[in-house]
């Protein structure tokens, strides 16, 4: 699933290509990419059909458009990419994806918005703005999640002591949404490394110090990794014009068992992870003493 930074790539390609825009047409392809609107596609599309899109916001992995206000408030266009949901920006006389899901025309006559996905885990919703947990207004299906460290408003502090209020394990810490969003598994063993933190160090002992040192590694990290587009690792996490990004090539310890350490030379360990898999550095990141299981 794409994180903080492919959704903020996304982000900003959106804010240059479809904001005050009017939606002319809306066609849904296929029901499930509007699954997530509880009304249906039909009242999807006659949501979106004649209203100008005024922003594309993002709070942590979430992403949406704001519209301009209807008759019952302020309003966006949720967007869940999933494993392989893609937003593109696409010239009217381009063939169409193989998985084109949906498709926004506007009244100006240029490029269109397209939502392609060929798993079908993601999809488009309606929703209005409400009050986040973390403030400001967000989509009311993400009004719990936390701000990401690369937001201005983020608190540092704040995120700190969630994290050291937890009773759990310190990747786990990472990865919960409503304690700091935006980090997912990849940026997760990223930090880590450049913390020298073992994942399974217990929350409740984690010093501020190590708190601070933990998220101050995920914002550069995440920092690095916009500037290069994104992580890619096949051809689904693309920008709004289809290019993948590179930063895999600058992974550290993700995806890079048995391979040398960039800082000691120790190879990188691989250990099961929540269904998934951790990667660390024996050396670098010891495990405590007494790990959370």
């Amino acid at each position: 699933m794409p994180e903080l930074p492919e959704v903020e790539v996304v982000r900003r390609g959106l804010a240059e290509h479809v904001i005050d825009r009017k939606v002319a047409e809306v066609s849904v392809a296929h029901p499930r990419a509007v699954r997530r609107h509880a009304e249906g596609a039909a009242d999807f599309a006659a949501r979106l059909l004649g209203r100008t899109i005024t922003g594309a916001r993002r709070r942590g992995k979430y992403l949406w458009l704001e519209l301009d206000h209807a008759d019952d408030g302020e309003d966006a266009v949720l967007a869940h990419l999933g494993m392989s949901g893609q937003m593109l920006v696409a010239d009217a006389d381009r063939p169409d994806e193989t998985h084109l899901r949906v498709r926004l025309r506007f009244a100006d006559s240029g490029p269109e918005l397209r939502f392609v996905d060929q798993r079908t885990f993601g999809g488009l919703s309606v929703h209005p703005l409400v009050p986040a947990a973390g403030g400001g207004l967000v989509p009311a299906p993400v009004a719990h999640i936390a701000r990401d460290p690369m937001d201005p408003a983020f608190d540092m502090d704040e995120a700190v002591a969630a994290i050291r209020r937890r009773r759990t394990g310190l990747k786990r810490a990472l990865l919960d949404q409503t304690v700091v969003s935006g980090i997912g598994n990849i940026y997760a063993d990223e930090a880590l490394w450049r913390a020298r933190l073992h994942g399974t160090r217990p929350t409740e002992g984690l010093t501020r110090g190590q708190g601070r040192a933990v998220l101050g590694a995920a914002t550069a990290v995440m920092g690095e990794a916009l500037t290069a587009g994104g992580t890619s690792f096949d051809a689904l996490y693309v920008n709004v014009n289809g290019a993948s990004g590179y930063f895999d090539r600058s992974l550290a310890v993700y995806g890079q068992a048995d391979r040398p350490c960039p800082r000691c030379g120790t190879p990188i360990r691989r250990d099961p992870f929540m269904n998934r898999s951790s990667y660390s550095c024996p050396r670098c990141q010891p495990r405590p003493r007494n790990p959370h299981p």
